[in-house]
């Protein structure tokens, strides 16, 4: 049974010269339904559709008809629509309302008047469904993102809508948060709730869909979940280079904010020309040990100690970056700062943003502002880079542009140090892996791939 229909559906963001879906004819039936294809293609517009952020919130132009459980997607007011299908998006850090956990999870259910007394044990069964129950009472500023990822996809199930869309759920999550979301998802479907998610990590997903939306420069189709292949993950680059000395190095260092103490006794170091890989779960410290080493945050005790030269710093949240007019004048800042003769197009194209080049950085797709950052930060030689999972919502074509890149990076003698979940990033790149948890560091068995 057809939960959605597009019918010639054609849709152009406010100023855009080009739709960015064009002539879509699609139906989508109960169950599960998987969308894949390049970051910047129309993925999140097309989901945006089925809840009507898109054209309601967006603005812009529309032509052809959407129904999605019923609805006239075009005629009914985003609220009516919000009562019938969750969402959860690229960024939970642009969905979040309130400073605590709790209450944020309660936020769409005071909003449609489910009565108090019902409220909490809603909010109790979103939060263990999604894994995150002893987040009860938390800040949510003190969550890692992957933390507030989970948090968002709670506040979706809270209000148990017919339709869950899931705009890349899992871009922060950790294995074990990555298996609790997708186990979710399927356990919705299980329950009767029908589930259309937009997801890198396809493996388990496509075993389990009834059906498969490929999106590319706006271009829909359909395809079979069972004899899709998936792009193949990037080849780790030769190392050109030999390690050089010392670059940082951590010595007994404890370290925290709002009076919690997320580092405790770390001893760490990196060299030269080295790819040092960051790995554990959620909240484990991996973010508080790159803003320690790269000075942003002050330890609590210890001592810090990094080589002479130009940090490049990728925060989780790459819009923090992003100010200047152009994704072009974005680069050229950096350069002109750091004194670099390096021209702007050479990492833009190296990251396929060319097309982008001269667009308002905040107006791009999740993962091309991801590229955007990186390109914001990586430009010239920086003796020290720190990467907070760069890869979150990009696609296998930019992942491989981004190893390339740091692998340059790490050949021109830049110590590298990044954190992420991404087996395919970590294999292609790292010489060590670092396990944080819990506050502590310990060396991970890691055998280089050549």
């Amino acid at each position: 049974m057809a939960i959605a229909a597009l019918t010639h559906l054609t849709y152009w963001y406010p100023g855009g010269a080009k739709p960015a879906l064009s002539d879509v004819c699609l139906q989508i039936d109960e169950g599960l339904t998987v969308v894949a294809g390049p970051s910047g293609g129309g993925k999140s517009t097309l989901l945006r559709i089925f809840n009507g952020l898109v054209p309601h919130f967006h603005g812009g132009r529309i032509g052809g008809s959407a129904e999605v459980m019923g609805l006239n997607v075009i005629a009914t007011p985003t609220r009516k629509m919000a009562r019938h299908v969750g969402f959860v998006f690229q960024d939970p850090e642009l969905q979040t309302v309130y400073n605590v956990v709790d209450r944020e999870v309660a936020f769409g259910l005071e909003n449609t008047g489910v009565p108090r007394r019902q409220i909490s044990g809603r909010v109790e069964e979103a939060l263990h469904a999604a894994g995150v129950g002893a987040l009860v009472g938390r800040a949510v500023r003190t969550l890692s993102g992957g933390e507030r990822q989970r948090v968002a996809l709670a506040s979706a199930l809270a209000m148990r809508p017919s339709l869950v869309v899931l705009d890349e759920p899992t871009s922060q999550l950790d294995p074990e948060g990555a298996q609790t979301v997708l186990a979710a998802a399927t356990n919705l479907v299980d329950e009767g709730t029908s589930v259309i998610i937009s997801e890198h990590r396809l493996g388990h997903l496509l075993r389990r869909a009834g059906g498969l939306v490929l999106v590319d420069r706006g271009i829909v189709t359909g395809a079979d979940p069972s004899t899709w292949i998936p792009p193949a993950p990037p080849v780790r680059p030769a190392r050109s280079a030999a390690l050089g000395g010392e670059a940082w190095s951590l010595q007994r260092v404890s370290a925290g904010f709002d009076g919690r103490l997320v580092l405790e006794g770390v001893n760490l170091s990196g060299r030269s020309g080295e790819v040092v890989a960051l790995t554990g779960p959620n909240g484990g410290g991996k973010t508080t040990l790159l803003r320690v080493i790269a000075g942003s945050l002050a330890p609590l005790f210890g001592s810090v100690w990094r080589c002479r030269g130009r940090v490049a710093y990728l925060p989780q949240n790459p819009s923090v970056l992003l100010h200047r007019p152009t994704v072009r004048d974005e680069v050229s800042f950096t350069l002109k700062r750091s004194g670099e003769l390096e021209r702007p197009g050479t990492i833009l194209e190296g990251l396929g943003l060319l097309p982008v080049a001269d667009r308002y950085p905040r107006d791009l797709s999740c993962g091309e502002r991801q590229r955007a950052a990186l390109a914001a930060v990586l430009p010239g030689d920086p003796a020290l880079v720190l990467l907070d999972e760069p890869t979150r919502g990009i696609d296998s074509t930019a992942r491989g542009a981004l190893v390339v890149l740091v692998a340059r990076l790490r050949d021109r003698g830049a110590s590298v140090v990044l954190a992420t979940h991404d087996d395919d990033l970590r294999n292609a790149l790292a010489d060590r892996v670092i396990n944080v948890r819990d506050g502590k560091v310990s060396e991970a068995a890691f055998a280089a791939r050549t």
